[in-house]
């Protein structure tokens, strides 16, 4: 199901998030669902990345008489419509419940399941698994971009304007040595 060296799971409830997050009701009002879906697969494509998660993004059916699909959006994250009938939460607690033996056997560290949903939130806790609420998750994403950002920043001031001044002092030994035609 997963490979040994995903140190954790982040499963989301998707339509819980985008109802929660002011961000995305506001582009779900104004411009759509599929729209509000987008932007919450944008936001944590980077937060999976920044944090090393294994995410999947959970949408239930949503009144469409279609079967499950899963979409490969990253390496670290997927997203998952559920199948006609079944819900978000239902999908989340069979993840978790099958789960439980990898989570023994140390293939998992651990999961962590994104909602408000008081009901899920102690089902899932029933099995092992973490929660945070969408809030939680919100400052959460916000802070890593602000951590990546940071991080940036800091690479990408130097002491001048030259490439020369970027690199360590071996690098530049070693261009001069290529550029002399030395070694």
């Amino acid at each position: 199901m997963l490979s040994s060296s995903l140190t954790a799971v982040l499963l989301v409830d998707g339509y819980n998030i985008i109802g929660a997050w002011p961000c995305l009701k506001k582009t779900r009002d104004s411009a759509g669902l599929e729209a509000a879906r987008w932007e919450l697969i944008e936001a944590l494509i980077s937060y999976s990345a920044f944090q090393g998660y294994h995410t999947q993004i959970v949408f239930d059916a949503h009144y469409q008489n279609s079967c499950s699909n899963k979409e490969v959006i990253t390496e670290l994250l997927s997203v998952y419509y559920t199948d006609f009938g079944q819900t978000a939460d239902t999908y989340i607690e069979k993840f978790c419940a099958s789960a439980r033996p990898q989570i023994a056997q140390s293939l998992i560290s651990r999961i962590i399941v994104a909602t408000s949903d008081r009901a899920q939130q102690l089902t899932v806790n029933g099995y092992g698994a973490e929660w945070i609420s969408a809030i939680q998750l919100c400052c959460d994403v916000e802070a890593s971009i602000c951590r990546a950002r940071y991080k940036y920043q800091q690479r990408k001031q130097s002491k001048s304007r030259f490439l020369v001044n970027a690199i360590n002092d071996k690098t530049r030994q070693r261009l001069v040595e290529l550029r002399m035609g030395l070694k």
